[in-house]
C-alpha cells in the first residue's frame, strides 16, 4: 500500500513502467500539461484546449489521475456545482517531464511553440521548474505558456532546430 491505498499489481518493479502504468498515456499527460502550464481547472476548460479529447475519456483520465493521486478536486468557491482540479504536490513533481517533453518535442519535430520561448525554457531549466513550482503554490497562477498554434510546416520546424543548432554552438 502507498498513501493509505492498495495499489494494483504491476507488470515489473521498474520505475519507468510503473511511472508509465499511472501517466503513460497521451491525454493523462495533456491534461498535467494544461494543469500545470497553462492553469486550466475545469472540465470543460479541458475539453475546448485544442487537443480534441472526447468527453468520456477526459472523464476517465480525470478519474484515473486523481485515483492515482496525482490530482485534487475541489467545488469551485463561486458556484459549488462545479468542480476544480488541482495539481497534488505529486501531480507537480511532473514538472521536469513535461519540461523535457516540450523541449524534445521542439528540438525534434515541428511544433506550434515559439522557438523563443522554448529555446529560453531549454537554456534556463531549472529557473522554469522553479517559477512552476512557485506558481503551483499560488492557486490560480497566471499561464505559464500560451496555447500553442498548429504546426505552421517545415519552415517553422527547420528554423526552431537551426535555433537550437545555433545556441549550441555558441556554448
Amino acid at each position: 500500500m502507498v498513501g493509505g491505498r492498495q495499489q494494483r499489481r504491476t507488470r515489473s518493479g521498474c520505475p519507468v513502467s510503473i511511472s508509465l502504468e499511472k501517466i503513460g498515456d497521451r491525454w493523462s499527460l495533456l491534461i498535467v500539461r494544461d494543469l500545470m502550464v497553462r492553469g486550466y481547472h475545469s472540465f470543460k476548460q479541458f475539453q475546448e484546449s485544442g487537443e480534441g479529447i472526447a468527453s468520456n475519456v477526459l472523464a476517465a483520465r480525470l478519474k484515473r489521475l486523481r485515483a492515482a493521486g496525482i490530482i485534487s478536486i475541489e467545488n469551485d468557491s463561486l458556484d459549488g456545482r462545479k468542480l476544480n482540479y488541482r495539481l497534488t504536490e505529486k501531480g507537480i513533481d511532473l514538472a521536469p517531464v513535461v519540461l523535457e517533453l516540450l523541449v524534445w518535442g521542439a528540438k525534434h519535430e515541428e511544433t506550434g511553440a515559439p522557438c523563443d520561448v522554448i529555446v529560453r525554457m531549454a537554456q534556463n531549466r531549472e529557473q522554469v521548474l522553479a517559477e512552476v513550482r512557485r506558481g503551483w503554490g499560488k492557486r490560480d497562477p497566471p499561464p505559464f505558456l500560451p496555447p500553442f498554434q498548429p504546426p505552421l510546416g517545415h519552415v517553422e520546424g527547420r528554423k526552431t532546430r537551426a535555433i537550437e543548432r545555433q545556441k549550441r554552438k555558441q556554448r
